[in-house]
């Protein structure tokens, strides 16, 4: 005589199904790279702050500008991937200035 074990303590099916395991990689994958763009973000809002007039010329904070804004788009668009609409709480936890949000998406040319 055989026994089963009761179906509360098979493991289930999803852990074995190809499809949960891409999706658990790709959740993973996003999860990583919006950490990548968020020390990018701070990175480059750190030279921006750095940024002193009696040292450096304003073409040198126009590239810290426009750094800074190129880094904390990516950042949006990663969060965006992820299911984060809201951006608020980024800009508060990061300190984006205006200065920066007023120049997302812009294009150089």
């Amino acid at each position: 005589m055989s026994v089963r074990p009761p179906q509360s303590l098979r493991q289930s099916q999803q852990n074995t199904n190809g499809f949960n395991v891409l999706e658990y990689e790709l959740t993973s994958e996003r999860a990583d790279t919006l950490g990548r763009h968020g020390l990018k973000v701070e990175a480059a809002l750190a030279a921006l702050k750095a940024w002193t007039a009696d040292r450096k010329s304003g073409e040198e904070r126009e590239r810290f500008l426009n750094a800074a804004s190129d880094a904390v788009w990516a950042f949006f668009i990663q969060r965006e991937i992820c299911g984060l609409r809201n951006n608020r709480d980024a800009i508060q936890r990061y300190g984006i200035s205006n200065e920066v949000i007023a120049r997302l998406g812009a294009v150089l040319k």
